[in-house]
């Protein structure tokens, strides 16, 4: 073996990634909005608003909300994604005002 030459002779041509003049930034593929994955949080919301609002539950309506802001701070197709985050977001607020500020639930007293 000579002492001055390098081990590996791929490594030593130009197509070498560890060299820095050679490192290609990473660019994330392309999906189409049909092929993103489904947003957990976003249907979260709308199935706790409207049981919320339905049935009457402060806690889903609140619950709606959190979930409303996840899939906000999660937002990927902002199309698709804002009509399904409005129409959350819009049941959770009637469920809050309808239990809030409606009439009182049949069958509850309030002193």
């Amino acid at each position: 073996m000579k002492e001055g030459s390098s081990g590996g002779g791929a490594a030593a041509g130009g197509n070498d990634p560890r060299q820095p003049s050679t490192a290609k930034p990473y660019a994330p593929p392309k999906l189409s909005p049909q092929d993103l994955p489904i947003d957990y949080a976003g249907f979260l919301a709308v199935v706790f608003g409207v049981v919320g609002v339905m049935l009457r539950y402060k806690l889903c309506s609140w619950i709606a909300i959190i979930f409303c802001a996840q899939s906000l701070a999660n937002m990927k197709n902002f199309e698709n994604d804002l009509k399904q985050l409005s129409m959350a977001f819009m049941f959770a607020v009637m469920g809050l005002v309808t239990n809030y500020f409606g009439p009182p639930r049949p069958g509850s007293t309030k002193r």
